[in-house]
């Protein structure tokens, strides 16, 4: 019986991805017959990645002690144990990013804010400072930009990450919720609302902001709009980016005190230059 073919990971694991419709009775046969041979060569996680069209092979793996690990709108990840060592398979994806935008009009003095339609704050008569999600792949400094854009039709420079906390069972009730409190620079001033999301957006000068009877109360909320005020005022410092290259050479982003990272730039763009 032919095994199912696999990758080699570097931690003694395999991962099937399943490219070809296969009956369930068959695959059973097959995925008896490679557990039997990964176990001789002293492998140990064993991945399946299902995609929607193979759903009927579900029932086979699991009968074969494979359990659910993460899903993704076209596929299914199973994976199996089999090394008689401590189970080190990590959990599935425990955390998502939100960021929270502070976009600063430093002439006028005003922060750009919004009301929502739906969520959390819907109904609630309070105007807060755009915020979203950031995509997969995608890093901090590029999706809260892309945040205020849909929301308001601002666009808006990135600047520096002030704050972040931490909430657990946050979403689903069960995933932690990471957000990160950024500053922006605005490049335009005229305001489109996302129809679908935003009741009404607007510039308000960032005492009334700070001062609103929400931001008071809550200590969280009164705590991020102290923030907000030191840096309007000037007062504070926040973490900027370095951008760089993982191990691997993808690009990434350091975020570090403001002043040291423009510290960084500068020392490569001078070594940099000296060397042409």
């Amino acid at each position: 019986m032919d095994i199912l073919i696999g990758e080699t990971d570097n931690y003694d694991g395999v991962t099937v991805t399943m490219e070809e419709p296969m009956d369930a009775e068959v695959f059973t046969h097959r995925l008896r017959a490679s557990l039997s041979h990964w176990r001789q060569e002293g492998k140990k996680g064993i991945w399946i990645k299902l995609p929607l069209a193979f759903a009927n092979l579900v029932e086979s793996a699991v009968t074969e002690g494979f359990r659910y690990h993460h899903a993704e709108p076209e596929y299914l990840m199973l994976v199996s144990w089999i090394s008689s060592s401590p189970d080190t398979i990590p959990a599935n994806a425990s955390h998502i990013v939100g960021v929270g935008a502070l976009v600063i009009n430093k002439t006028t003095r005003e922060v750009l804010v919004v009301q929502e339609k739906s969520g959390y704050f819907r109904d609630k008569n309070v105007w807060k400072l755009p915020t979203g999600v950031v995509h997969e792949g995608e890093d901090i400094c590029d999706g809260v930009a892309r945040e205020v854009e849909e929301e308001t039709g601002i666009i808006a420079d990135f600047v520096e990450v002030l704050s972040f906390r931490q909430s657990h069972k946050a979403f689903l009730k069960q995933k932690t919720d990471l957000f990160f409190l950024c500053v922006l620079s605005p490049r335009s001033y005229e305001i489109t609302e996302q129809k679908s999301e935003i009741l009404e957006a607007k510039w308000m000068p960032i005492k009334e902001y700070v001062e609103q009877p929400w931001n008071q109360k809550k200590e969280m909320f009164k705590i991020m709009a102290d923030i907000c005020q030191k840096k309007c005022d000037e007062d504070y410092v926040g973490f900027s980016t370095v951008e760089t290259v993982t191990g691997s050479g993808k690009k990434s982003f350091v975020y570090c005190n403001a002043d040291h990272a423009k510290n960084l730039v500068a020392t490569r763009d001078q070594a940099s230059s000296s060397s042409l």
